[in-house]
């Protein structure tokens, strides 16, 4: 039995299958884990849909921001954009069965031995913090409730984490802290606007979330997608899957029992 976590997948459909044919996955036996964004900018984001769903228990997924922006998309509240290629989600005979799958999705899933979300964990919140916070939005996502919070979601503040936050203004930060997060100012404020790597930007004022000095250190390592820019990222207290296959990069997966990267680069079947 093996565990593997794997970065964005972007519709990137077939550099998956090459990639599982690579590792020879074995879904009956091996669990493996999506970093979230599992649909949006590559070409076949229906076919990752289904075979993620497929996989029923041996597949652990969580949110990312495009999941989210195609609840939207189908609720109405934002049109498709033909960079998005998600179009064939909706003409599908199996659509809104596809959706309430991934709504019924966490924000936050939990290993024995490591933590998965899609951007990170705000550095103001302990494990036991994050974890309230993912299941006050995670609960309103299965409720009838969810189209009201999808509706309101957009929007950058607050920007700072208060525990006196409630109500849609705890649900936004939530929300932006799982699926938006890159860089933070030095008093903890989310930085929703600069998505470049890291080593340009210069000045001091922006640094990634990972290694904001307050950051409260997490019992676990915390592992990621989100962040093509970072081309993949790993130290003792995280580890950045997306290494930007949709973008032209490739695809990673790490077996996580063994410390192995795989990847396979983009065009690749």
């Amino acid at each position: 039995m093996a565990t593997y976590i794997v970065g964005d997948i972007q519709g990137c459909f077939d550099e998956l299958q090459q990639l599982l044919s690579n590792i020879k996955f074995k879904p009956k036996k091996d669990t493996l884990w999506f970093a979230g964004d599992l649909v949006a900018r590559g070409p076949k984001s229906l076919e990752t849909l289904r075979f993620v769903q497929s996989l029923g228990e041996s597949a652990k997924v969580v949110l990312g921001n495009h999941d989210l922006h195609l609840l939207a998309v189908a609720l109405g509240i934002h049109k498709k954009k033909d960079k998005d290629k998600t179009a064939p989600i909706f003409d599908a005979p199996d659509k809104q069965a596809l959706l309430d799958w991934l709504r019924q999705q966490p924000l936050l899933a939990e290993h024995d031995e490591f933590v998965m979300c899609h951007a990170g964990i705000s550095p103001d919140w302990d494990l036991e913090q994050a974890r309230a916070c993912a299941a006050e939005v995670e609960a309103i996502l299965k409720s009838d409730d969810w189209p009201w919070l999808i509706e309101n979601m957009y929007a950058n503040q607050p920007d700072k984490w208060h525990n006196a936050l409630s109500g849609l203004e705890r649900y936004r930060y939530t929300i932006n802290a799982f699926t938006r997060m890159r860089f933070c100012f030095a008093d903890g404020r989310l930085d929703m606007a600069c998505k470049l790597p890291p080593k340009q930007v210069s000045g001091g004022e922006l640094m990634p979330w990972f290694k904001l000095p307050s950051r409260i250190a997490l019992e676990k390592p915390v592992l990621f997608g989100h962040w093509a820019a970072l081309e993949g990222y790993q130290s003792k207290e995280v580890i950045g899957l997306d290494t930007g296959c949709v973008w032209g990069g490739k695809l990673t997966l790490l077996h996580w029992e063994k410390q192995r990267y795989h990847s396979v680069a983009a065009g690749k079947k």
